[in-house]
């Protein structure tokens, strides 16, 4: 009996042992990682939301951590000048714009960029420290379940061969021509999220590859509160060379954008927030490529360029994009289940209720090797679980071109 008890003390000792070690080893890769992420900043501002944003100075921002950016010398804006026609005509000058919250704080000097702080308790939520920023991997599970097309069948969607299990997407979709550009109008709203480990998002996709190792250049709002602490909207980007597999991150959590705007920082919340059936509010969101450095580059609302993803980290997406799509989507490990994830997807209201209860985007464009921004010359929506999320794609007589409408608030009677 004596030994057996000595046997159990030593295990627990060597156990607390072991957990002071990991500890250790977890705590070290934290503190490496904040190095690595946080920069030295010029200037600091308090936001009055709790962020902080970091004044960095140009070309010590994280980007150039990224071997192939070693040398690389920054393309201070874009060498294209695009001639936007406005798509839509409708109630241009009523609608109302938002800003970010910190800039009621202060703003960057010229020569800087601002760049959202992590803190520790950022990486602590995370996964692991090696997973921090970046998307879940896509769970894919092969089926001959075809998604439902509300507007239609299109030639390019008859034979579904996989379904993505944690994910689900509610999008307008046009594909099969070179893409060099896209922009809309996306409504801005605050979605429920029901776990921490979820998000929503309502965004805008590039993408060209194959179906099982694409490249994606995405950028919108999202509220995702493992990566961020709160349930705040915020501005986002994110890129990926691998179908999220090993490559990308959100904003600038790991190196691969390029900042060159001290106006607006990635990952940082925005406001006001549209409320149902009282004033609506959007952000505009473009994604260009620069024909003469292969660039791509992110501009936010009235013509600010962020930055860009630069042409030397991408593959395919050097030439062009092949597939753009506009929409929303909701992660969750309880899509496709039951009991249905309440995560909501948008304003959390379907897309049949239209403008002042459902998020739209407006003024949905492309820009193909014309340069001309037009809307697209073929689009499909998709709704891959349509008792959940949907998608409409509607025009009235006073517009010029159509509204797509999109979301839902995931679990409810016929989804549950």
């Amino acid at each position: 009996m004596a030994k057996f008890i000595f046997r159990v003390f030593l295990a627990v000792i060597l156990l607390c042992l072991s957990n002071r070690v990991n500890g250790k080893a977890k705590f070290k890769d934290v503190e490496e990682k904040l190095k690595q992420l946080n920069k030295p900043a010029v200037k600091i501002i308090q936001s009055e939301d709790g962020d902080i944003i970091d004044c960095v100075e140009i070309y010590k921002q994280p980007a150039f951590d990224h071997p192939a950016l070693r040398n690389h010398v920054i393309q201070m804006k874009p060498s294209f000048d695009l001639k936007e026609v406005k798509i839509n005509s409708k109630n241009e000058s009523s609608k109302l714009t938002v800003f970010q919250t910190w800039q009621k704080s202060g703003s960057c000097p010229e020569g800087t960029v601002s760049i959202r702080r992590i803190r520790r308790e950022d990486l602590l939520r995370a996964n692991s420290v090696q997973q921090f920023g970046r998307k879940p991997q896509e769970v894919v599970l092969k089926s001959n379940t075809t998604i439902e097309h509300k507007d239609g069948q299109s030639p390019f969607f008859n034979n579904t061969k996989f379904t993505i299990v944690n994910r689900s997407a509610a999008t307008l979709v046009t594909v099969g021509y070179n893409y060099i550009g896209a922009k809309a109008d996306i409504n801005v709203w605050t979605p429920n999220v029901e776990s921490e480990d979820e998000f929503t998002t309502a965004q805008i996709w590039l993408k060209a590859g194959p179906g099982d190792n694409f490249e994606s250049l995405e950028s919108g709002w999202m509220v995702n509160p493992q990566l961020y602490g709160d349930k705040k909207t915020r501005f986002f980007a994110h890129w990926t060379k691998d179908s999220y597999k090993t490559t990308g991150c959100f904003d600038l959590q790991c190196s691969g954008f390029i900042q060159t705007s001290s106006k607006i920082a990635l990952g940082a919340a925005i406001s006001p927030i549209s409320m149902e059936l009282g004033q609506q509010y959007y952000i505009t969101i473009g994604i260009y490529m620069d024909e003469n450095t292969n660039n791509w580059w992110l501009i936010f609302g009235n013509g600010i360029t962020i930055g860009y993803w630069p042409a030397s980290t991408l593959n395919v997406l050097k030439n062009s994009a092949t597939m753009v799509e506009w929409g929303g989507q909701v992660y969750s490990p309880n899509v496709r289940k039951s009991p249905h994830t309440k995560t909501a997807m948008g304003s959390g209201k379907f897309a049949s209720s239209l403008k002042g209860n459902a998020c739209y985007m407006e003024n949905i464009g492309i820009v193909d090797f014309s340069t001309q921004l037009q809307y697209p010359p073929a689009v499909t929506t998709l709704a891959e679980e349509n008792y959940c999320y949907t998608a409409l794609n509607h025009q009235d007589g006073s517009e010029s071109s159509p509204t797509f409408y999109f979301g839902g608030p995931g679990q409810n009677y016929n989804c549950p």
